[in-house]
């Protein structure tokens, strides 16, 4: 396994040079009791689509594991590699979780400052379960790049299972859970830091004693660095063996390049879409006519431009036609083109689609809708590779990779008698089907970002994000119109929304959507329960509020409600209503329910 590229460490400082709450120095002695994000509030992002096969933390998709089953896995590799191998292996798994983590965290509570932040990692592995964690004490200060932090680990589960396998350990053996922290801290923070165990359970201690500080804290004797990718350059050799390594990094994202709206517009990590993806890499580069399945909306032109990109014809044209927009008189026409005279109103010849896409790749949407006849001189265009002009008397090569999509099952139209059965076996020499959205909601998030960074930019609306009731709504939402509606949903967000703000519930669903049905998440004491608002109780927030004059006391009731439920905390009030701590502070002041003095 190679080593994890570090991640880029700047999130947290440029969301708080925009917010201009950044704290250059810090301590968790600092932080007031209860500070958020809280444990109670860690839970709200945790829900359960049951009977979906998906748990989600946030925009995250987590799997529940036996901790035995993670022990035994951890006991295959280290009798596959060595124990040392395995050390390093589970650290780097550890680190990525943290940065996973520590991503979330910049996420949910955008606008927590580096104190905050750090103190809410120890919260976030606690939840996970794989240890419980307790904080003694951190420091740091951003201006000179230095951190320190010492913690407390009780009933590891990770030391847990290595007794259980092999018995007390000579050295320390909570491998990926001081990964995590590592991770974690070093996303956050900026720049490398490590965590180490003093004291391990798994070596009868009582609980574990870690400490994290800067990676050249440590010294020479860090192999860690090593571990977690994090080694420095220290010779012309060592660089350029890490320039070769950086180098074939570019070259995987090059070929996996990242959503942009001038990039590749197939966007995805599911298992469903990452199957269609690889069959499309599959024959992309063969002369294979392609049949693309799949419910309106699911992006089947995009596959096809994508296919087309990967041929070899790409230098050469994509044309695009719908079939069902088509009037059945001129199909024959638009498909192979007309001769000056052919009938009433041909004054000139002209080209049909197939000549337009010459050398290069014609995508025929919705085939279905082809009219009978039309379907016969199709099949003969497809089989021969030629096609005759309407009014026409010579043969033209038609040198075209032919691409079609059908959102109806043609096995079923054939039997209908709608379809060609020869056109269809024609057609279907490499069937692809491209999954809905519902089949795939692991990709929801990378699309939403997505679709708000081209929304952003092309409607110059500079909204935050979607509020964690939005982004809820949106993963339990089927979405009938798929990747077409849900494009749809952010764009009519991103107008709507307040500049600088969320995109919130009633800013998506205008247009007599069916809401998704609750869903349950996590009470304080860890049970299962429904609690989703609808879009009437949703809709009821401080922009709304404040349009309307008739509803002022309903307004301030909302206020104290969510400061009563967060204890008087007022960053937390705001950012349960989806609004920033100055705003509801102001509100609070004018209307005389709150005094800072």
């Amino acid at each position: 396994m190679t080593s994890p590229k570090p991640p880029k460490l700047v999130s947290l400082a440029d969301v708080s040079k925009s917010t201009g709450k950044m704290l250059s120095r810090g301590a968790f002695s600092e932080l007031d009791t209860g500070a958020s994000p809280t444990l109670s509030e860690l839970t709200e992002a945790l829900h359960f689509a049951l009977g979906d096969g998906r748990i989600w933390l946030n925009d995250q998709r987590m799997v529940l594991m036996q901790s035995q089953v993670l022990g035994r896995l951890r006991q295959e590799i280290i009798d596959a590699f060595g124990m040392e191998a395995a050390k390093g292996i589970f650290m780097r798994v550890g680190y990525m979780q943290g940065v996973r983590d520590a991503e979330l965290i910049l996420k949910r509570f955008p606008y927590q400052d580096l104190t905050h932040a750090l103190a809410a990692g120890p919260r976030v592995h606690t939840l996970e379960g794989f240890v419980k964690v307790e904080t003694k004490q951190f420091e740091f200060d951003s201006d000179k790049g230095r951190y320190f932090g010492e913690f407390y680990w009780y009933d590891s589960s990770e030391a847990g299972e290595h007794i259980a396998h092999h018995g007390l350990a000579s050295e320390p053996v909570c491998w990926m859970q001081t990964g995590y922290p590592s991770g974690y801290t070093s996303t956050l923070f900026g720049r490398p830091v490590i965590f180490r165990e003093i004291e391990c359970s798994g070596m009868g201690a009582s609980r574990c004693y870690v400490v994290g500080q800067n990676a050249e804290e440590w010294g020479e004797d860090a192999p860690e660095r090593a571990y977690l990718g994090l080694e420095w350059p220290r010779s012309r050799r060592t660089a350029r063996s890490r320039s070769k390594k950086a180098q074939r990094g570019d070259d995987r994202a090059s070929a996996n390049p990242a959503p942009t709206t001038g990039g590749d517009p197939v966007v995805g990590v599911s298992a469903s879409f990452l199957r269609a993806r690889l069959m499309v890499e599959k024959v992309a580069d063969t002369e294979a006519t392609v049949l693309l399945v799949g419910e309106s909306g699911v992006g089947k032109e995009l596959f096809s431009q994508q296919l087309h990109r990967l041929s070899h014809r790409a230098t050469k044209p994509f044309v695009a036609l719908n079939c069902a927009a088509i009037p059945d008189t001129l199909v024959e026409s638009e498909l192979f083109g007309v001769e000056k005279g052919a009938f009433t109103g041909a004054v000139a010849s002209r080209p049909g689609y197939f000549e337009r896409a010459a050398g290069g790749t014609l995508f025929l949407d919705e085939i279905a809708s082809l009219a009978y006849a039309a379907q016969g001189k199709l099949l003969r265009a497809i089989q021969e590779r030629v096609i005759e002009r309407v009014g026409g008397s010579k043969t033209v090569a038609a040198d075209v990779r032919v691409i079609a999509a059908s959102n109806v099952d043609l096995a079923d139209e054939v039997r209908a008698g709608r379809f060609r059965q020869d056109l269809y076996f024609r057609l279907c020499v490499f069937p692809i089907s491209i999954p809905p959205l519902r089949e795939r909601r692991d990709d929801i998030p990378l699309l939403v970002d997505h679709f708000l960074r081209l929304f952003r930019e092309r409607h110059r609306r500079q909204v935050v994000g979607l509020t964690r009731r939005a982004m809820d709504a949106l993963l339990a939402y089927d979405f009938p119109g798929n990747i077409r509606e849900l494009q749809n949903l952010i764009e009519r967000g991103v107008i709507f929304a307040e500049p600088g703000g969320f995109i919130d519930l009633q800013h998506i669903f205008t247009a007599n959507e069916p809401l998704p049905s609750s869903h349950p998440s996590l009470t304080r004491e860890g049970r299962l329960i429904y609690g989703q608002p609808s879009l009437s109780q949703a809709a009821i927030t401080p922009d709304f509020l404040q349009s309307s004059s008739h509803i002022r006391s309903a307004e301030l009731d909302l206020y104290r409600q969510a400061l009563n439920a967060h204890r008087g905390n007022v960053s937390a009030a705001a950012r349960s209503l989806g609004i920033s701590r100055a705003k509801l502070e102001y509100r609070l002041r004018k209307n005389g329910i709150y005094d800072k003095d």
